[in-house]
């Protein structure tokens, strides 16, 4: 492993989970397995390159478990590895705290906030 150097430890968190798409990807597998396809569904702003490369990102830092199943036409799912699921509460706090903040910024959360099973009960 390489000598690497962190100013402050959110940075080795930011470089696991940081930028716009592998939360949301996160936040969705912590309902469950999903399929590629599924997982594009419920992001539909998300190119399929940029989804796959998130993919194989946070299989690589372990995070996500990459599950291939031998048949015909091929199976793929992704699911929360146990080493992920240590992010659930991290993800929570993250969902809550933006919900505080699209209320503050917009007043009535639902004018902007999509209904989706992500978003029931977050406080």
């Amino acid at each position: 492993m390489q000598s690497k150097k962190y100013n402050i430890s959110v940075e080795a968190t930011l470089e696991v989970i940081g930028g716009k798409w592998k939360c949301v990807i996160l936040c969705h597998l912590t309902h469950g397995k999903k399929r590629t396809s599924e997982l594009k569904r419920l992001m539909p702003n998300i190119t399929q390159k940029m989804l796959t490369q998130q993919l194989r990102e946070l299989e690589e830092d372990g995070v996500i478990t990459r599950i291939v199943y031998n048949q015909v036409p091929p199976k793929v799912e992704y699911e929360l590895s146990e080493y992920g699921q240590s992010l659930e509460g991290i993800l929570h706090s993250l969902c809550v705290w933006g919900e505080h903040h699209i209320t503050k910024v917009y007043g009535d959360k639902f004018s902007v906030l999509e209904q989706s099973v992500l978003n029931d009960n977050l406080e």
